[in-house]
């Protein structure tokens, strides 16, 4: 695989689409960044910055400043070759908080097994309805302790009726055990797994590695050409081991106004 050419692809289909992917979600591009804005409270995204070491500084405060002015957090997703070489310490010192660091994992869609291989008495279920968002959120609630994320759930009830994302949950007889999302980007070669996990109890049986090969049916059936996942150190030797390249390294780094005014405060 050649990483740069999968790096300048993802950077023009993903990074610096121009389309909202959600409901009452809306890009604007301001000087130097790409902003995808989360409708209501919710967590808005940087997806995309072009900086050099004269222009960082401002472009960074200008962002601050904006958020600070909504009042509402924001994620600027820093992948380790945006430049300056030096932009989470830029960022460190603007006030944005790192989350865990991740690595981006690549695969050719070909190139992973999509049999769906199951232990005994358990079973893949789409998720149609309410219900099944509650069981998934149940299966992440308990996968991911470590990492709550209250705004999902309504997400992905907003997500239910669209055609660019798929869910689906491992149940073992009515226990939901394991569970994963995939996003079909519009207009782009890169399918996007999300969510990926499975409960404690359940782990070493072969259900994640079933989830990618499920998932990668999907995506091959439309025909998308690469699987994209941000994998936590726990899912990534599986999926390196299943044919998944490392492509780089990335960090939340989060800024949370309401929660620095009332530090200040």
């Amino acid at each position: 695989m050649d990483i740069d050419a999968v790096r300048e692809a993802f950077d023009a289909q993903i990074r610096r689409k121009t389309e909202p992917d959600e409901p009452g979600a809306v890009l604007e591009a301001d000087e130097g960044v790409l902003r995808w804005i989360a409708p209501g409270h919710e967590t808005s995204w940087i997806i995309w910055s072009t900086l050099t070491d004269s222009t960082a500084d401002t472009v960074i405060a200008a962002q601050v400043a904006y958020f600070t002015s909504r009042g509402t957090p924001v994620e600027w997703k820093y992948y380790d070759y945006d430049q300056p070489a030096d932009l989470p310490a830029r960022l460190l010192a603007a006030g944005f908080e790192p989350d865990d660091e991740e690595v981006m994992l690549v695969a050719e869609t070909s190139a992973i097994d999509s049999r769906v291989v199951l232990p005994p008495g358990v079973r893949l279920v789409p998720v149609m309805d309410e219900a099944g968002v509650a069981a998934l959120m149940r299966v992440h609630d308990l996968a991911f302790a470590e990492h709550p994320s209250p705004e999902l759930g309504d997400r992905l009830r907003q997500q239910l009726r669209s055609a660019q994302v798929a869910m689906v949950v491992a149940m073992a007889g009515d226990e939901p055990v394991s569970a994963a999302r995939i996003e079909f980007v519009a207009d782009a070669d890169f399918a996007g797994l999300w969510g990926g996990g499975t409960v404690p109890a359940w782990r070493g049986k072969g259900i994640f590695r079933a989830l990618v090969a499920y998932r990668a049916g999907l995506a091959a059936v439309r025909g998308y050409r690469y699987l994209q996942v941000d994998a936590l150190p726990t899912s990534r030797p599986i999926l390196q081991r299943l044919g998944f390249v490392p492509v780089a390294r990335t960090t939340p780094y989060v800024l949370r106004p309401d929660v620095q005014s009332g530090i200040a405060n």
